[in-house]
């Protein structure tokens, strides 16, 4: 990978995020932390598919705990990639697990005052709510350095301080200001071992905040590695599209030191996803500018033509599964290429040519592509979160029920989430959004807030028609 920039190397255990060295690929389980054994298992599984980092959820003090024992058992067993904590809301679970893991994740947002309903604040009152900041954080910052763990600061545009919408609104900028003043502040705690990341569910917004976030660290003389993502990118392609563009655009431009693809699926579906976003990004990087950024894209199958592997009919079977490989990374690439150009303006012009697609799939990915980057909207937008320890019900088996029965309304907006705990904040910009609350119940809302509540799942998709025709939203 070719970086825009020199960047200051970070230690996680025997990895390396940012200087010169290579894009780290990282996963999250989804199993419940403090059930030890299915959690060992995922884990092994994430490694072997090769993951090389894998992130664990600890919203409590006894899931906190547990970290000791999974990161025991996965060293028993020959597998010593770095474990991250997934810290939510509990300053006192991200001390516990500090000691233990290589990396913690915490959230700016649950550092900040919360839910105070202020919309102006003072220049005292703004020195005072950083002041209470470092002071939170002054004990974290111990542990990490007493054991040598890293910190990412997750900043997520669903949960940004009442502080900083106030001055900036729900955008980039003020994503960015809640990243470096945060970065600010554990300067001034004498820690440096950091990775920003700025996470979205419109990669639009993601990609803003992400070269803004660049080009201001760089002013200030010091640049963090970045780890970049499309948070609740959904499943299935239209996730995997989503997720190439946003990742894959930044990691061409050489901005990105480690990725995660999160999709609602088996964790160990999104590993080949990511590296494929990889290679696309890096093949890319080694074009001439003109070629690079061509609309035009020709794709023939390698060594023989679709219609000459037909002829051979005992090497046919061999044959298709090459060009379905073939057809999956040049998916993955052109959306890399051409969401790039989205992403900067370019609207119209794009064609595919070639036998590797049919003419009816070719329509189908540009249409994608552009549904991917905002563009256009044919159908239903979804997200959905990946899962994780926290998720109240099957939020696979739910987002696959739930796209089968409104896949057809475009500019819709859809959100899917698992739990109570992020699912109402990271959803904020969904028309409606449908969360698990626990004991076979759902909450609806629209438009960020609470309409229904405790519904039985049986009858949740039933009362989200019901919302749905009323037409608020569509």
């Amino acid at each position: 990978m070719i970086y825009a920039a020199a960047t200051h190397p970070v230690r996680v255990g025997n990895l390396v995020i940012g200087g010169n060295h290579p894009v780290v690929i990282q996963s999250m389980t989804n199993t419940d932390t403090l059930d030890t054994t299915a959690t060992v298992a995922q884990c092994q599984r994430l490694f072997d598919a090769g993951c090389q980092m894998v992130r664990i959820t600890a919203p409590g003090l006894k899931e906190a705990r547990n970290l000791e024992d999974i990161k025991n058992q996965l060293q028993q067993k020959g597998y010593t990639g770095p474990l991250v904590a997934d810290i939510h809301f509990l300053p006192e679970a991200a001390l516990i697990a500090a000691s233990v893991v290589e990396k913690i994740r915490i959230n700016p947002g649950n550092y900040c005052d919360r839910n105070r309903g202020k919309t102006e604040f003072s220049q005292a009152e703004q020195a005072a709510e950083r002041e209470r900041i470092a002071e939170r954080l002054s004990p974290l910052v111990e542990v990490c350095r007493q054991h040598g763990t890293a910190i990412r600061v997750g900043v997520n545009q669903g949960s940004l301080s009442e502080r900083l919408v106030s001055l900036y609104g729900n955008t980039p900028r003020a994503m960015v200001e809640s990243a470096l003043e945060f970065i600010g502040i554990f300067e001034k705690l004498r820690f440096d071992q950091l990775v920003i990341s700025m996470k979205s569910s419109r990669v639009q917004l993601m990609d803003q905040a992400t070269r803004m976030l660049w080009d201001r660290m760089r002013q200030n003389g010091k640049t963090y590695p970045l780890h970049i993502g499309v948070t609740e990118a959904g499943d299935g392609e239209d996730a995997r599209i989503i997720s190439a563009i946003g990742i894959g655009s930044l990691l061409t431009d050489g901005i990105g030191h480690t990725i995660r693809v999160s999709l609602t699926e088996a964790p160990e579906n999104e590993v080949p996803v990511a590296q494929s976003i990889v290679k696309a990004a890096e093949y890319l990087q080694q074009m001439p500018e003109t070629e690079r950024d061509a609309l035009a894209i020709r794709y023939d199958a390698q060594e023989k033509t679709l219609a000459e592997a037909k002829d051979g009919a005992e090497q046919d079977e061999t044959r298709g599964a090459d060009i379905a490989k073939e057809k999956v990374f040049a998916r993955i690439l052109t959306a890399v290429r051409w969401g790039r150009l989205m992403l900067r303006g370019q609207k119209e012009g794009f064609r595919i040519e070639g036998v590797l697609f049919s003419e009816d799939e070719k329509k189908q990915l540009i249409d994608d592509i552009f549904h991917a980057a905002g563009l256009r909207s044919h159908k239903t937008r979804f997200i959905a979160c990946p899962s994780c320890g926290r998720t109240k019900y099957d939020i696979q088996s739910v987002l696959a029920q739930v796209k089968a029965r409104f896949p057809d309304y475009p500019n819709l907006t859809l959100a899917v989430m698992g739990c109570i705990v992020n699912g109402p904040g990271e959803m904020a910009d969904a028309d409606y959004g449908y969360i698990g609350c626990g004991n076979g119940q759902v909450n609806l809302y629209r438009k960020g807030k609470l309409v229904k509540s405790h519904i039985p799942e049986d009858k949740a998709l039933d009362e989200l028609e019901a919302l749905l025709s009323l037409g608020e939203g569509s």
